[in-house]
């Protein structure tokens, strides 16, 4: 299933977030919650999780610095849980922190896995993407400038 859209929700007094419906049939499984590399986190299936796991950072030896610091951040900030009945996932404080998750959020669809946003803080990067998208688009297309 891929993920796509944006929806704004918040965090209920328990730190859960209704996840948007139209993405509950993919998380059914369970999920994982980690932090990303930008000011959001990421809310993924365990075989996605895995997946980036096994393609991106295991191929890194442990013996470098980087590849360390990366496996720790991959996995100590990775939560595992299940959606509610009602459809909603609890967020671990440490995470909650992390993305400055207080007040409204932005859910929002990137394919593969799920963005956790401050509101304000999407508000700032979806600007920022604006500017930015055919620069982005070119730079990634592999056509010589």
């Amino acid at each position: 299933m891929a993920f796509r859209g944006q929806h704004e929700h918040s965090l209920d007094s328990k730190d859960r977030l209704t996840v948007p419906s139209k993405f509950r049939d993919g998380l059914a499984e369970g999920v994982v919650l980690s932090k990303g590399p930008d000011a959001c986190l990421w809310m993924m299936t365990d075989k996605a999780f895995q997946t980036l796991e096994d393609e991106y950072i295991k191929p890194h030896s442990p013996f470098g610095a980087d590849a360390r610091r990366l496996r720790r951040v991959f996995n100590s900030t990775a939560d595992e849980s299940q959606l509610d009945s009602a459809g909603r996932v609890r967020v671990p404080k440490h995470l909650v922190e992390e993305a400055g998750l207080d007040g409204a959020c932005m859910v929002v669809g990137a394919g593969d896995y799920i963005e956790i946003w401050n509101a304000e803080a999407w508000k700032r990067e979806e600007e920022d993407l604006k500017g930015a998208f055919t620069e982005i688009a070119e730079n990634l297309s592999g056509a010589p400038g």
